[in-house]
């Protein structure tokens, strides 16, 4: 087995509008900073990646930048290195995000959203997780039958720890995509040369690209714990899921 070498860096995509989510909190208007049982969702996400190990974070912001920026500049107090990307492109796909972050990553990353709540159990599967050479590992979860929202969750078919199929709208799936990837740098690749080609980019197309290649891969979080928070009644469920964690 490989050796995992080098230090990683974290990536959090938070520049979108967040609008499914919009106003739920009285505090803020905006998503990253909406609270989850009194913490941020974005100082969670900080903290996640804190746990699997990432030396360095980089934010990538669009939508509400500024606003964002000074809370977290003002309110973090850990001691791992922040750094913020602006992706003034936020209204394009989010394949726009993770290229805004390039410049400020080296070597292996990994890769997440900052809508999702992320157990520590699930975040040392990633520290300890050596993706495919040229390739990236996507973190699923085959508790299908706990998903709280099916029709929005993104759904993946993986065959001998290999994605064969990905989509919202699939219907052949035996797993769910919790929104953590542990990438080498041949997955911002794949993103730039659709964005070259398109003027637009997903993160979704970079997955599929390795996934023709038979090198995008996935791991199982066991009996993990995460949560998607795209809507109110997400926020009420992964509130009521942390107190009993």
């Amino acid at each position: 087995m490989t050796k995992k070498t080098g230090k990683r860096t974290g990536v959090i995509l938070a520049a979108g509008f967040g609008s499914r989510l919009a106003g739920v909190d009285d505090d803020t208007r905006l998503k990253p900073l909406t609270s989850v049982n009194g913490i941020p969702l974005i100082y969670r996400t900080i903290q996640s990646l804190e746990t699997a190990g990432c030396s360095k974070v980089v934010i990538v912001l669009g939508f509400g930048f500024e606003e964002i920026k000074k809370d977290i500049l003002g309110s973090y107090e850990g001691q791992t290195p922040i750094v913020f990307a602006h992706n003034e492109q936020y209204k394009l796909s989010n394949g726009i995000s993770v290229l805004t972050a390039e410049s400020h990553v080296e070597g292996d990353f990994i890769l997440t959203m900052a809508d999702h709540i992320l157990s520590d159990k699930m975040m040392r599967l990633a520290k300890d997780h050596i993706p495919p050479k040229e390739g990236a590992t996507l973190l699923v979860d085959y508790k299908v039958d706990e998903i709280f929202d099916m029709d929005d969750a993104t759904k993946v078919y993986s065959e001998a720890g290999k994605i064969k199929s990905i989509g919202k709208t699939i219907t052949n799936y035996n797993c769910i995509d919790t929104g953590v990837f542990v990438c080498t740098h041949t997955l911002m690749n794949e993103i730039r040369k659709v964005y070259d080609r398109k003027g637009d980019a997903s993160l979704s197309d970079g997955i599929q690209a390795l996934a023709d290649r038979g090198n995008m891969h996935t791991l199982d979080i066991g009996e993990a714990f995460w949560q998607d928070v795209d809507t109110p009644e997400m926020l009420q469920h992964a509130e009521k899921m942390l107190q009993q964690e």
